[in-house]
């Protein structure tokens, strides 16, 4: 099941060469450059994986280094969530919506995250005593060219966080290749980035100079990046990823005192799992699941409450939270398993007994759901486990209480787990009429997985929240 919209490029539009030919000539296709894991290497390579009408999860490592003099080789998780819809689509950091769904020529507009800013780990003592400048949001637009020649994509970025209030153009041309299980795409990339952008992430202020830090402000540049993707087919549903490479960023950048004078090489490596073919959500019939739910803190961890030997919801602040989730199936009895996929996406309350602010939290996931148990005949019952993420519109305040007791930072954006235990109220009652309506019992966590994530903060802690709900579909 592989990504098609054109008769694949080949090398000069000669005939198919052999793999042993391609892997050859891969070194001096990419020799200008090497190969770049830029800012924008995430969504390059999971666009290149996407298969239309699918959904998948999986997981990517990035490894580099951050362009600072004394920076320290870096590795960074990123939690891996695809859905390629007609229109919809989420690359991992990115989510956009495509005016059409003519592969040819596609306009489409996005956010997505930009993997830039000082490290929040380690440091380089450049950096002391300046004001952070963190990863932020980008809003962009961009046009989709798949021809018997290559791929052409043209993207305008622009900051939605009010950071820099940067923008960058990008043009990328590449090709794919693609010979048994193997799949490769190397990329080409220049991009042209305003002076606002470069002056936030590598400027000095005046009142950040010191004598080995002169005030300094690179102003635009244009930065060139090589890049050379690939993915293995383990099995039907597996795939191993990876992706390597070095950017070249303008010589007003690499000038700055900040800066180390030096090509920019990173890595990709991960693996993700395809569910197989979605249904559409405009699919006639397709029924809406709709979930009411409430609870409160516990101080359990996360694992022990999952294997329910914690259970305790007394807290010193008692804080609850409330909410709907909505959602439809993905993929149904995957491989002829009793094993479901869902998407579900909804709003949470957070009631925080008036020690701070009450607030919302966004909350989006894809969630598995097995029903094979033994008893299943008499009574249908789902055990369910979503992954995700979770965007609160302030840090809920029993994050802000455990952080602050272990003297770490907070985040808006966490990683969402939502484990649940389901059964079927009409079995309980002999009803027909409430087949589709279950009771369970679940977990709201938001964590940071470990610190390990830029993408979340690097964020060493969370949340967990024991509740109830109620769940029907419509």
């Amino acid at each position: 099941m592989r990504r098609e919209f054109l008769p694949r490029a080949k090398i000069a539009l000669l005939p198919a060469p052999t793999m042993s030919l391609r892997l050859a000539l891969l070194p001096l296709l990419l020799a200008p450059v090497a190969a770049c894991a830029g800012p924008a290497a995430t969504d390059m390579l999971v666009d290149f994986l996407a298969i239309p009408a699918s959904a998948g999860l999986g997981a990517i490592q990035r490894i580099d280094r951050a362009p600072y003099r004394g920076a320290k080789v870096g590795q960074d998780l990123v939690p891996l969530y695809m859905y390629e819809g007609r229109h919809v689509y989420l690359h991992a950091t990115r989510v956009g919506y495509k005016f059409s769904d003519i592969p040819e020529h596609g306009l489409e507009v996005f956010l997505d995250y930009r993997y830039e800013g000082y490290p929040t780990a380690h440091r380089p003592k450049v950096l002391g005593g300046m004001a952070s400048r963190d990863a932020g949001t980008q809003a962009g637009a961009a046009y989709r060219g798949r021809t018997q020649f290559g791929n052409f994509d043209a993207e305008i970025l622009h900051d939605a966080n009010n950071l820099s209030h940067g923008t960058e153009w990008r043009l990328s041309y590449s090709f794919d290749l693609h010979e048994g299980r193997w799949h490769f795409r190397p990329i080409w990339t220049v991009a042209r980035r305003s002076a606002n952008l470069n002056n936030f992430y590598y400027g000095v202020r005046p009142t950040e100079a010191a004598p080995a830090r002169p005030a300094y402000m690179p102003g635009s540049g244009t930065d060139w990046t090589s890049a050379l993707y690939g993915y293995y087919e383990v099995s039907r549903r597996w795939r191993l990823l990876g992706g390597v490479g070095v950017t070249y960023m303008s010589d007003r950048v690499r000038a700055s005192p900040l800066v180390d004078d030096r090509p920019q090489v990173g890595a990709l490596v991960g693996a993700a799992y395809d569910f197989g073919s979605h249904k559409p959500y405009s699919e006639p019939g397709q029924p809406l699941a709709v979930r009411l739910y409430a609870g409160r803190a516990t101080e359990c961890n996360f694992l022990p409450a999952l294997a329910l030997q914690c259970g305790s919801t007394r807290t010193g602040d008692d804080t609850r939270i409330a909410g709907v989730d909505f959602g439809r199936a993905l993929v149904e009895r995957v491989n002829g398993w009793p094993l479901d996929f869902y998407a579900y996406a909804g709003v949470l309350m957070h009631d925080e007994r008036g020690l701070q602010a009450d607030g919302l939290q966004l909350n989006a996931q894809i969630k598995a759901y097995y029903y094979g148990l033994p008893w299943d005949r008499y009574v249908r019952t789902r055990i369910g486990f979503g992954a995700g993420f979770s965007l609160a519109q302030r840090v809920p305040l029993a994050e802000v209480r455990d952080q602050a007791r272990r003297d770490r930072d907070t985040s808006r954006l966490l990683n969402y787990l939502d484990p649940t235990l389901d059964v079927n109220l009409g079995d309980l009652v002999g009803r027909k009429g409430l087949k589709d309506t279950v009771l369970g019992i679940g977990i709201s966590h938001r964590s940071g997985i470990f610190g390990s994530s830029q993408l979340l903060g690097n964020i060493n802690g969370g949340s967990n929240y024991l509740y109830g709900f109620i769940e029907t579909k419509l």
